[in-house]
């Protein structure tokens, strides 16, 4: 499938930066958008080429994939009022917002067989380094990897079964972020604490942070197994470790994390 249209609704940080990766990969696809501020249409085709739409209808016109990346508590309104235009031409529907459901979609463009695609990806994905989980209902094969191709532009993409896991990977990835952002936060002010000025801790926190990513993903061994070979018996690393036992601090991250699935459920259902 070369030489898709793409079309996005809404073109804030995320569709912005899933434009530029497309872009950036040299992919071969022609790009739509739409969106109220004119300004951030405008700001889309000097910098990447994309054609503006004057009005949703006119972009479900002209597109193989509608990208719907718009806040959720509008996506009701938006999605009715394409019932007409939409069942004209019935494109891909890929949905980045969270915790709208792809039956809610469905129900509200009124066409059960609407091939629909949801995502959840993550902040990274604003500097290519993303992590999305997909979930396809109604798709074909070629349509799954357009989608697929897409997301990729922006990160890795992994495939779901279930449509209710989107919300472990919400708390996992999406929410996942923020988790590593608050341990160096605190390995930050720590260094600091222990005499180190603030422009050495930032620099010494972001490189291990990095470093300790690209070692886990260039290994063929489990996480476990890594943090062995930094543990020596009676090392530094080992004191480290050991105060974080004491306070359970896996099992904290373990009720962090199902918290926020626990959560997402409940946002999901309150739409």
């Amino acid at each position: 499938m070369e030489n898709n249209k793409i079309g996005f609704i809404g073109s804030g940080n995320m569709a912005s930066s899933i434009i530029g990766g497309l872009i950036s990969n040299s992919a071969q696809y022609t790009i739509y958008a739409s969106d109220p501020d004119s300004e951030k249409l405008s700001n889309l085709n000097t910098k990447y080429g994309v054609l503006p739409c004057a009005s949703n209808d006119e972009l479900v016109n002209n597109v193989d994939v509608v990208v719907l990346s718009v806040k959720p508590q509008v996506m009701q309104d938006i999605l009715s009022s394409l019932k007409q235009a939409y069942s004209k031409t019935r494109p891909v529907i890929i949905s980045i917002a969270a915790g709208i459901r792809c039956q809610q979609i469905l129900n509200w463009l009124e066409s059960d067989s609407a091939p629909c695609i949801r995502v959840m990806p993550n902040t990274p994905a604003l500097v290519q380094t993303g992590a999305s989980g997909l979930f396809a209902l109604n798709t074909s094969l070629p349509q799954k990897k357009l989608a697929e191709n897409i997301m990729n532009a922006v990160g890795l993409t992994v495939w779901l079964d279930d449509e209710s896991l989107i919300d472990s990977v919400t708390a996992v990835s999406g929410s996942g972020p923020a988790y590593f952002f608050y341990l160096m936060e605190a390995i930050y002010n720590a260094a600091i604490k222990n005499g180190l000025c603030e422009t050495v801790a930032n620099k010494l926190t972001l490189q291990t942070a990095l470093g300790a990513a690209k070692l886990a993903m260039n290994s063929e061994v489990d996480f476990k197994t890594l943090r062995q070979r930094v543990t020596s018996p009676g090392g530094t690393t080992e004191a480290a470790i050991n105060k974080l036992k004491e306070h359970n601090f896996s099992e904290l991250v373990e009720n962090a994390v199902t918290q926020a699935v626990i959560r997402s459920k409940e946002l999901s259902r309150d739409k």
